[in-house]
């Protein structure tokens, strides 16, 4: 019975990378263009190896404090584990603007003159478009959860965690991949990881998901298996401890107001950063491909 669980399982994820994969039917973009992009792109992948020194330092207070953070805290954590999980497998509650970002790739192909399937440039402002959008929310949201320190800390891990996703899976959209497909969904943790993980960690997440230069971007079958995550705790955790001591600052009262703005803003600016970089070398990657392909 589990194997045929197993297989079942496997043919679905079959089944949604075949229909993610379908090629375009026409590609809107020259080739020296996406070649140029393609170099934006591997520039900024480089740039990840080098981990400023202050996130390397953000990472240690934190986790020595981790065995005096109150209880209720752990406890809020750990029900995160659970509403990642019913995510990846079900859609979770982490809802996306749909309408907004249709509308937004709408309105900035009009002013370009462009038609779907939008051009890369037409994908781009829209996603940076987005992610602003996103950063000024969050920096509200910091700043309202910063009044009361340490006992509204707990209230404010969830809701950066759900602002992340969602704008993980709406800059996805932008670049023309639906979070509806579960594959997408475990590509937009694995760029949750990403954001957060040091250079180790960047460098794992990129070979994992075909995204290393020279790689066709697509997303291997055996990437929705849960042995890939390496448990939801590791995403949690990994999450928590790179805010180091800006959260740790949120903690204090009236003060957290600052930092709380300071912190949720920086970490949705990198969220959607790596969002931005990641779907867009996997649209540049399988542009071409369809290129060298009509071109063969």
């Amino acid at each position: 019975m589990a194997e045929e669980h197993q297989e079942a399982e496997h043919q679905d994820t079959q089944n949604q990378n075949n229909e993610n994969s379908k090629p375009e039917t026409s590609i809107p973009d020259e080739k020296p263009e996406l070649q140029v992009a393609l170099k934006e792109v591997e520039k900024w992948m480089k740039d990840q190896r080098k981990l400023p020194i202050w996130d390397r330092i953000a990472r240690v207070p934190f986790k020595l404090l981790d065995k005096v953070t109150p209880k209720f805290i752990h406890a809020k954590i750990g029900s995160l584990l659970d509403e990642l999980g019913n995510y990846v497998q079900n859609g979770g509650k982490y809802l996306i603007a749909r309408r907004h970002v249709v509308s937004v790739l709408e309105n900035i192909a009009r002013k370009r003159g462009a038609s779907a399937p939008y051009p890369l440039a037409v994908m781009d402002e829209a996603a940076m478009r987005i992610s602003a959008e996103s950063r000024n929310i969050a920096t509200a949201q910091g700043a309202t959860t910063g009044v009361g320190g340490v006992f509204t800390l707990a209230a404010d891990i969830p809701a950066v965690l759900g602002l992340s996703l969602k704008v993980i899976q709406e800059v996805g959209l932008c670049y023309d991949y639906d979070a509806n497909h579960k594959v997408e969904r475990v590509f937009a943790v694995k760029v949750l990881q990403f954001a957060s993980s040091d250079i180790v960690g960047k460098q794992a997440i990129l070979e994992e998901l075909n995204l290393k230069a020279g790689e066709d971007g697509k997303l291997p079958p055996s990437i929705t298996a849960m042995s890939k995550i390496r448990g939801w705790s590791e995403v949690v955790t990994t999450y928590r401890d790179s805010w180091g001591w800006k959260k740790l600052l949120q903690a204090v009262p009236v003060a957290g107001i600052v930092f709380g703005a300071f912190a949720n803003r920086q970490t949705l600016s990198d969220v959607a950063e790596a969002a931005h970089m990641l779907y867009r070398k996997r649209r540049i990657l399988e542009r071409l491909e369809a290129l060298e392909k009509s071109n063969s």
